[in-house]
């Protein structure tokens, strides 16, 4: 059976709430899978963060996107989506040019390599979330997205 994350974390009083277990557990099992998308990432020189860069490059196709767009679209917000796509571009996955009609507008392209490193790394990321996940079911894992929904829901709702 799997650990509390009481006992995980070594805490001897209870929690002062499930509200405050819930969210504890959530964020520790959150950076847990990021440190395992990492060290799959590791071998080809991707942070987790320039990975989700990558994705969303690919997902927007050969139109590409403008940068103040991928910064919302990431997972993690990384506050300097500069020095992401300078990293990505120094390795020549991705490029950036200014817009010929809205010379204000710089667009970030993925390129054919940054596409071939993704493609390497489909299939073992895959399979690491369809073995992590698996045992869950498909209508244990609709209801564990629900609840995440409703969650985010809130928090955006605060901002």
């Amino acid at each position: 059976m799997a650990k509390g994350i009481r006992e995980e974390i070594k805490q001897q009083k209870e929690f002062p709430s499930r509200e405050a277990e819930a969210i504890l557990a959530l964020l520790r099992t959150a950076d847990l899978m990021q440190t395992r998308i990492a060290e799959i990432l590791k071998p080809h020189g991707l942070s987790p963060t320039q990975y989700n860069a990558l994705r969303i490059l690919r997902g927007a196709g050969a139109e590409g996107l403008p940068c103040s767009e991928i910064g919302e679209r990431m997972i993690s917000r990384d506050p300097d989506v500069t020095r992401l796509l300078d990293r990505l571009e120094k390795r020549g996955l991705a490029v950036r040019e200014r817009e010929k009609e809205d010379r204000r507008v710089i667009k970030a392209r993925i390129q054919p390599p940054g596409l071939k490193l993704l493609e390497s790394l489909d299939r073992p990321v895959e399979q690491h979330t369809r073995a992590l996940m698996s045992d869950f079911g498909e209508r244990r894992l609709r209801t564990l997205i629900r609840l995440l929904d409703g969650v985010r829901s809130r928090l955006q709702g605060e901002a």
